[in-house]
């Protein structure tokens, strides 16, 4: 394919859809924590809220405007946090109450808001709900769980199976029931066709809004309500959604049901009578983008924005990530608003996975993330390229890998310490102290040294958000896909800015290209002219401005 011409420029009536009402977020970086990894500010090896509260000048610099803070709740930790014994409180590893409003008070002061994780769809077996259910079928909160009495020969009531592996039934000799988890025995799922149920987290969502809480990244929301005659799953075909398929069974009952919908809506009411904006933001983990689609309502009555995995989980290929955003684009609902993101606590970073620990792919892959129309969210060490941490089978702590390793080796790679510097410790942790996971070779990857080098990937990602905070276009320009060669991928922002990447392993000539470079992944070609054409090295990509 040869190189091709440009649509014609945006109007200022194409600004996109949405693009006014929460600017500050639209327009804004957000920044995923996970706290046991961040930094440790009292030496014991596990990162807390104080270490977090520590480092915020460093997000600062970095230009966020929001962070998610995986959970800091209350939890026995069976799985690192998601396992909730208490919604309104922080766990001692982390902090106190206090600490927390220290965070919100000293974020606001740097213009950043703070995010928590909601989990909803389970509580921790040692939440005193939980507790008070187990003690009989007549407890108070019985019905604030999902019990079923036995199948034919003591079988578990029907053959829902849980995502950790196995049947996601338990059965409780006490009261010769059984109840569900869709995850761990030890998480067990919450009946939300309770009205109970909904009012707590009503009180819990407000609880910590009042606190000054600017939102909520709301855990697997998509499964949170089940099929309320527990039917069977169909079998499986190879017709069906990959999403639907999980060991032999297409599961269409324990989730992915549409009365999800009707909580969200609910919840988005509440957020709503706010002064300020109170963010919905979804795990939408769903492969397909018209599924995503649904969780956005009409565009304003459901989530402000749910994670597309099937971006997620693309290769990095322009051809492949072109596709998506297209589809995005021409599906999502009028006033709605992407969200972008590649890595998490649970995907492999985008810098192991997408770039192979190659910085130059890492650099295209987070132009393409900061320069799509959408908000995006960097989790930590994608700023500087880190890619996932060492971990042999001693290491291991996540208990989806300690059951399957070697098949499977669980989610703790993406999960080691954050490396400030290439000191004792790196930065993270006291010297000679063990960290809670290992940490990977501070020498090849930290944060001091990249801030003092101008070519690092570190310093590219700040002069990337920085252009991004200064250009509308690049903020909440509309987006337009370009035609280019094979292996490229251009793309119009607003009325007078175009992205071209070459995400190929040859030089590429991209042609229309007209005005000076304001970003580039070399950072030599900053503020250079173009004039009708640019030579793009192999895994390259440049920011023009008209």
């Amino acid at each position: 394919m040869g190189p091709a011409n440009p649509a014609p420029p945006a109007t200022p009536a194409e600004a996109g859809p949405g693009a006014d009402p929460d600017r500050w977020w639209h327009g804004g970086v957000f920044y995923q924590i996970y706290p046991r990894s961040f930094a440790d500010s009292n030496g014991d090896g596990i990162g807390d809220l104080p270490g977090i509260i520590s480092r915020l000048d460093h997000l600062a610099a970095l230009g966020i405007a929001g962070i998610w803070l995986s959970p800091v709740t209350v939890s026995p930790n069976r799985d690192w946090g998601y396992d909730v014994a208490d919604y309104c409180d922080i766990d001692p590893d982390f902090g106190t109450l206090d600490d927390l409003a220290t965070l919100i008070r000293e974020g606001e002061k740097r213009g950043i808001r703070i995010l928590l994780d909601l989990v909803p769809n389970h509580t921790s077996d040692q939440h005193p709900w939980f507790v008070d259910a187990r003690s009989g079928r007549d407890a108070a909160h019985r019905d604030w769980y999902v019990w079923a009495d036995p199948g034919a020969g003591g079988a578990p009531p029907n053959n829902w199976v849980s995502i950790f592996g196995g049947p996601a039934w338990e059965f409780d000799k006490a009261s010769g029931q059984y109840f569900l988890h869709n995850f761990e025995k030890e998480q067990p799922d919450l009946n939300w066709w309770s009205d109970e149920v909904r009012a707590a987290f009503d009180h819990i969502m407000r609880f910590w809004w009042d606190r000054g809480v600017a939102g909520f990244r709301i855990d697997v929301c998509n499964m949170m309500i089940k099929d309320a005659e527990l039917r069977d799953n169909p079998p499986a075909t190879e017709d069906d959604p990959l999403d639907q398929q999980f060991m032999g069974v297409k599961a269409v009952y324990n989730t992915d049901r549409p009365e999800a919908h009707d909580i969200l809506q609910r919840w988005r009411h509440i957020a709503d009578g706010y002064d300020t904006t109170r963010l919905l933001i979804g795990e939408t983990n769903v492969e397909q983008l018209s599924t995503l689609m649904q969780f956005y309502g009409n565009g304003h009555n459901e989530l402000h924005g749910g994670f597309n995995f099937v971006f997620i989980n693309a290769a990095l290929e322009a051809g492949a990530m072109r596709a998506i955003v297209e589809e995005v684009e021409a599906t999502l609902p009028a006033g709605a608003w992407p969200i972008w993101t590649g890595s998490n606590h649970d995907v492999s970073r985008l810098a192991t996975r997408w770039a192979g620990g190659d910085p130059a792919k890492v650099r295209c892959a987070l132009m393409i993330l900061l320069c799509l129309r959408g908000t995006p969210f960097l989790y930590e060490g994608d700023e500087i390229g880190l890619t996932d941490g060492p971990i042999e089978q001693s290491d291991v702590r996540d208990s989806v890998g300690l059951r399957f390793w070697p098949y499977y080796k669980g989610r703790d790679a993406e999960r080691t310490p954050m490396p400030w510097s290439n000191a004792p410790g790196g930065g993270f942790t006291t010297p000679g102290v063990p960290t809670w996971l290992p940490m990977a070779d501070p020498a090849q990857c930290n944060v001091a040294d990249q801030a003092a080098d101008p070519d690092s990937v570190l310093a590219f990602t700040r002069r990337a958000i920085g252009r991004r905070s200064q250009n509308d276009d690049l903020a909440v320009g509309a987006y337009r896909s370009l035609p280019s060669p094979e292996g490229t991928w251009v793309f119009a922002r607003g009325s007078a800015t175009v992205v071209a990447l070459n995400m190929s392993e040859t030089a590429r000539e991209i042609s229309g290209l007209a005005g000076r470079i304001s970003v580039a992944t070399d950072r030599a070609l900053e503020g250079t002219a173009v004039d009708g054409t640019a030579n793009l090295a192999p895994w390259s990509g440049v920011v023009v401005e008209g």
